[in-house]
């Protein structure tokens, strides 16, 4: 299997999951033009998609949706809930309603070899998911824009090979910086964004002896930086009540505006 980050952050996502024989985009919240030459740059066209995957209607998450859709023609999988969203979304042009295929949360679906998962999250926006796919015995997991994570996301998240986690904000930095007080509510709230040190909770929830990587993803571009979000979740890694540390396995941060190492498993 293969992840690769072609932008991750507040200011737009698109990633790119597959095998060997199946391509998938998961949320085109970039240009299309941004999104095919970042597929290009590691040996992949749009064209060649199998499926588009779209956590949710956020405009960081579709923006480049339209044109994508209108250029390519390759089918999108989301939630009735998103799907009623993006269609209500007039930014992004008209999406051919044949293109659409309405999936359900906690209902696995399959695009070629590999077997999905929609999983639930706790997001501001009208029927989230993220995503956990599945080809034969590996695994990995597109996990960013939840508020909160329980039992029942820890469960979700078990004896993956691979996890892109949201690190979104740095709490201080989000405290005292320039947003209003409102958004920085919004984004603290149980319906916002995971801080570094609960992303660094999340992924100490999950950890297991073949874990294989994290990528840190959905970094804020004015509440958190690279280094930060890394060292925060390596320490909150290191201090958690397991057998495991930060040095055990890599820990990646997806780029904002370029595209990431690919990650092959």
């Amino acid at each position: 299997m293969k992840l690769c980050s072609i932008a991750s952050g507040s200011s737009g996502n698109c990633i790119f999951a597959g095998t060997d024989s199946t391509s998938l985009v998961i949320d085109v919240g970039i240009s299309g033009k941004r999104v095919e030459n970042g597929l290009n740059e590691i040996g992949h066209t749009m064209r060649e998609a199998d499926g588009i995957l779209i956590t949710h209607e956020h405009s960081d998450h579709i923006s480049g949706l339209g044109v994508v859709a209108r250029r390519y023609g390759v089918p999108i999988y989301a939630t009735k809930g998103t799907i009623g969203a993006i269609q209500a979304c007039k930014s992004i042009g008209e999406v051919p309603k044949g293109l659409f295929r309405e999936i359900e949360p906690d209902v696995d679906f399959t695009i070629g070899d590999i077997s999905i998962t929609p999983v639930p999250i706790s997001h501001d926006a009208a029927m989230p998911t993220a995503f956990v796919l599945r080809q034969g015995k590996k695994s990995m997991a597109v996990m960013t824009d939840l508020g909160k994570f329980d039992h029942y996301i820890i469960g979700k998240l078990q004896n993956l090979d691979v996890l892109l986690l949201e690190a979104n904000h740095d709490v201080h930095m989000l405290q005292v910086g320039t947003y209003p007080y409102y958004l920085k509510q919004r984004i603290l709230g149980e319906k916002g964004h995971l801080s570094n040190e609960r992303s660094g909770q999340l992924l100490s929830e999950v950890l297991h002896d073949n874990f294989k990587a994290v990528v840190l993803g959905h970094l804020s571009k004015e509440n958190n930086y690279e280094k930060l979000a890394y060292e925060t979740v390596r320490l909150e890694v290191d201090m958690a009540d397991n057998c495991y540390h930060a040095k055990d396995f890599p820990i990646y941060v997806a780029k904002r505006d370029t595209v990431s190492d690919i990650i092959e498993f």
